[in-house]
């Protein structure tokens, strides 16, 4: 009796090493993703403020000069929340992408209305106004947007704030980041992708919903959540995915319009995956609604019983 007791605390002893093992194992294993991760976009980060600076000072394009005010402008914004509110760097990452969103989904509908105001919409959207034109303080606008991108990456990756060795948040801000700078420094598709940036109106939504959330206001039951539940769903689908879907439909009737070149496969490409996170996001937000909803179900059926 005594051997086959030493025996089980043995196996048990055993078998706890090896799932302590196991565990360590799966830990140094993301560990080592996120840090090839890491040294993968903070390499392709800073090549592109290289290429930025260069263009800047050595070709004197004094007007993408807004993108490193915009990096510096929500970098001041990062610790003006991290002293006043919180120094919880995924709340003050949240705070600021709520801000991004606010100012740029205002930037472009004043956009969009003094343009329309001034011209009328008889050939707004028109394939030589979308892709040669630049409304005025679209290029601007759109500088400012790509240096929020420039450092909501570098948020991220300093205090890894990403997952998994191809986190789709960094690949998205990548993608991005390529897009718009190339359409920058040929000052080509600057109204089209300004029309793009209309998703903003939905990260509003989606930033709320995510600083209510660690702020610890989650009753379904609140008129407050729910509010912000119908706006997130209305403003994701004719801000975000119906508004992407007809830029892409567009680009495709319009396609025999390009010039040869790399102008119409970039932007095809960016499209492209900007539906495919899209579709992703849709299927996120989908579960996240039911997950909030569960616990006001399963109080309901409780109260039933």
């Amino acid at each position: 009796m005594l051997g086959e007791s030493r025996s089980n605390v043995k196996a048990t002893q055993s078998g706890g090493t090896f799932r302590f093992t196991e565990l360590f194992s799966m830990a140094s294993t993301s560990h080592e993703q996120d840090n090839k991760a890491g040294i993968f976009f903070s390499s392709t980060l800073l090549l592109w403020l290289v290429s930025v600076l260069f263009e800047i000072v050595f070709n004197n394009r004094k007007e993408l000069s807004c993108i490193i005010a915009g990096a510096c402008f929500y970098q001041i914004a990062n610790r003006v929340i991290r002293y006043l509110i919180s120094r919880d760097p995924l709340f003050v990452n949240t705070s600021v992408s709520l801000l991004h969103s606010t100012i740029t989904s205002l930037s472009v509908v004043s956009i969009l209305v003094t343009q329309w105001l001034r011209n009328g919409s008889s050939g707004m959207f028109e394939h030589s106004q979308l892709v040669g034109d630049t409304w005025q303080w679209a290029y601007p606008a759109l500088c400012f947007s790509c240096g929020y991108f420039a450092y909501d990456q570098w948020d991220m990756l300093q205090y890894r704030l990403y997952s998994g060795l191809i986190p789709s948040i960094l690949v998205h801000h990548l993608l991005l980041l390529i897009c718009f700078t190339l359409a920058l420094y040929r000052n080509v598709t600057i109204n089209y992708l300004l029309l793009t940036l209309i998703c903003e109106l939905h990260s509003i939504f989606l930033h709320v919903r995510k600083v209510r959330r660690m702020a610890g206001i989650r009753n379904p039951k609140s008129r407050f959540v729910k509010v912000e539940w119908v706006l997130n769903w209305i403003t994701f689908v004719f801000a975000r995915f119906t508004s992407h879907i007809l830029i892409t439909v567009k680009l495709i009737r319009d396609a025999h319009k390009f010039e040869q070149g790399i102008v119409l496969p970039l932007a095809l490409f960016g499209m492209a995956g900007m539906n495919l996170l899209n579709i992703f996001l849709g299927i996120d937000l989908f579960n996240a609604f039911r997950r909030e909803k569960k616990p006001q179900q399963m109080n309901n059926n409780h109260h039933d019983e």
